[in-house]
């Protein structure tokens, strides 16, 4: 069982150690969980024989969750077993908080996703309160706006003390993240094995849907994540009337936004920029979006989140720090998946190796260009 109270006196020795100002060659030393002291003073206890040594990762977005409790198409896991074998991945990745986006609302496929939020948001909670995970775990509410089941969902989850990140987000075809609605439609009729006709029909009813409730349910999450004081992120906003919508509503966090444009007036807002890992390691977005590459070229990436791949954080920061192309160098590249989301996220007592900080540490050891995590400390306690 994790006991992030324990007394483990801790010392890390002969690392690159990444901090916020730059890279110090040395060790770190532990006391009650915390980082007592760092530098090249610090020796014996357990030797790192010169792999680098990070913050933990603070992943602000996964819906990996997901692959677990539905590990076939037509196969639902159970709660507990499925949310212990994804934080076995989360840690091995160098995540040390994961903020487990789910659901809330339907847009179209697995309907189920309302049913079974109220008991797999309790199996987190479970989990976390008994110590069974290794990994730090928060939820992030990912609030369906053209489904109107999601006023109530988002009302009876809202105060659980384990919800911290709400997002507001429309994936109805013909905006956001799918302009191209005849694209949204095959892709849709292949996903959920139905035919043509039919899939024409249950578009035409989410269309409608959409049109009818959209305003309501938006309305209704943006008020409730403000009542609660939990930082409220808009999710692939396309033009910039979508992002000054957000900014009129309060939005801090433009989440994955799919055009440049958008990110340029985020960016002019003040909002925090958050991109997906996987569309830079693999070359671009899988759906046509605007290519992390380019956000990043123009310094308007402030965050990077695992989204579907839940170590990317991880390849993602030292891929960008070794790009030739790209101005950044390894602690500015850590930054994006430690320092910046805790912040982001109100966690004042992690993501940066300082003095006085959590003890949420990994040891990378370097194969080439790969990076491999080879131990995890979470608040001091060896965790992987």
């Amino acid at each position: 069982m994790f006991d992030a109270s324990a007394d483990r006196p801790l010392l890390i020795s002969n690392a690159t150690v990444v901090t916020p100002t730059g890279c110090v060659t040395g060790g770190v030393a532990v006391e009650t969980g915390k980082i007592a002291d760092i530098g090249p003073g610090i020796t014996g206890g357990f030797d790192l024989s010169g792999q680098i040594l990070i913050p933990g990762i603070v992943d602000l977005h996964t819906d990996h969750v997901e692959t677990h409790i539905h590990p076939r198409s037509h196969v639902q896991w159970a709660f507990l077993p499925a949310l212990m074998a994804h934080d076995a991945v989360v840690i091995s990745g160098g995540t040390t908080t994961v903020f487990d986006s789910l659901s809330v609302g339907a847009s179209m496929q697995r309907p189920e996703r309302r049913t079974i939020l109220g008991p797999l948001i309790d199996a987190l909670e479970h989990g976390q309160r008994e110590g069974m995970f290794r990994a730090d775990h928060f939820l992030h509410m990912r609030c369906e706006v053209s489904d109107p089941t999601t006023i109530a969902l988002v009302d009876a989850n809202i105060t659980r003390d384990i919800a911290h990140l709400i997002s507001v987000m429309d994936h109805t075809p013909g905006d956001r993240q799918s302009p191209n609605i005849e694209k949204w439609f095959w892709h849709m009729v292949r996903d959920m094995e139905v035919s043509e006709a039919e899939g024409r029909e249950r578009m035409a009813e989410l269309l409608e849907r959409s049109a009818r409730f959209g305003p309501k349910v938006r309305s209704h999450v943006v008020s409730a994540a403000q009542r609660h004081d939990i930082p409220l992120m808009a999710h692939d906003d396309r033009t910039l009337a979508h992002v000054d919508q957000a900014q009129a509503e309060g939005v801090t966090i433009s989440e994955f936004p799919t055009t440049i444009e958008a990110a340029r007036r985020a960016r002019s807002h003040g909002q925090t920029v958050v991109a997906g890992a996987p569309n830079y390691l693999r070359g671009g977005s899988q759906s046509g979006n605007v290519a992390v590459r380019e956000l990043l070229a123009e310094g308007l990436v402030d965050v990077l989140a695992s989204d579907y791949v839940p170590r990317s954080p991880l390849d993602a920061a030292f891929a960008i720090a070794s790009d030739p192309a790209l101005p950044y160098d390894l602690p500015q590249t850590v930054a994006m998946v430690t320092d910046a989301p805790a912040r982001v996220a109100g966690l004042t007592d992690r993501g940066r190796i300082e003095k006085g900080l959590r003890a949420d540490l990994v040891a990378i050891r370097l194969v080439g260009h790969q990076p491999q995590v080879s131990a995890v400390w979470r608040a001091g306690q060896r965790v992987f």
